[in-house]
């Protein structure tokens, strides 16, 4: 999720990647955005949210487990296939598009167009899916800040993609 819209979140806070901020929804994380330092930082002010907050802070620490936060995110049966399989790849792994449609039965493109709409990246890891060559895009941009953190978020886990 990019800020082009100015939603409510229930936190702001920064990261080793950046400003992140998140929504959620009864507990569960219902949305997480990739924010420029001009976004205000908000406190965490319920259980819930300095859960969720704590959890994706620590898989950027550790990013061997997803963060441990439930999630409520809402697609089509399709994305939700999509996104049960990225959850499956591991840390310091990637997969193509190609090989990841082939695995659901699908085309490439329909990958990338349900990781660009993957509400919850993080907690489930489009980053992890790249092009045959190079590292594609990232939250439905294909240059710029959010590419560079698709780029670190690999480093992370010790994957160099040029």
């Amino acid at each position: 999720m990019t800020q082009s819209i100015h939603p409510v979140f229930d936190a702001v806070f920064d990261s080793p990647i950046g400003r992140l901020g998140i929504m959620l929804d009864g507990g569960r994380l219902r949305a997480l955005a990739f924010l420029d330092g001009r976004t205000r930082i908000l406190p965490a002010s319920r259980p819930a949210t300095r859960h969720a907050q704590s959890a994706i802070l620590d898989y950027l620490d550790a990013p061997d487990v997803l963060p441990a936060v439930p999630l409520a995110v809402e697609g089509t049966s399709f994305q939700q296939r999509v996104w049960t399989a990225l959850k499956a790849i591991p840390a310091g792994q990637v997969v193509t598009y190609g090989e990841l449609a082939a695995q659901l039965d699908t085309s490439a493109r329909a990958v990338g167009n349900a990781c660009r709409r993957n509400p919850t990246p993080l907690a489930v890891p489009c980053h992890r899916v790249v092009p045959s060559k190079g590292i594609g895009g990232f939250a439905g941009h294909t240059s710029g800040r959010l590419v560079a953190v698709k780029q670190q978020l690999l480093a992370r886990e010790g994957v160099e993609i040029r």
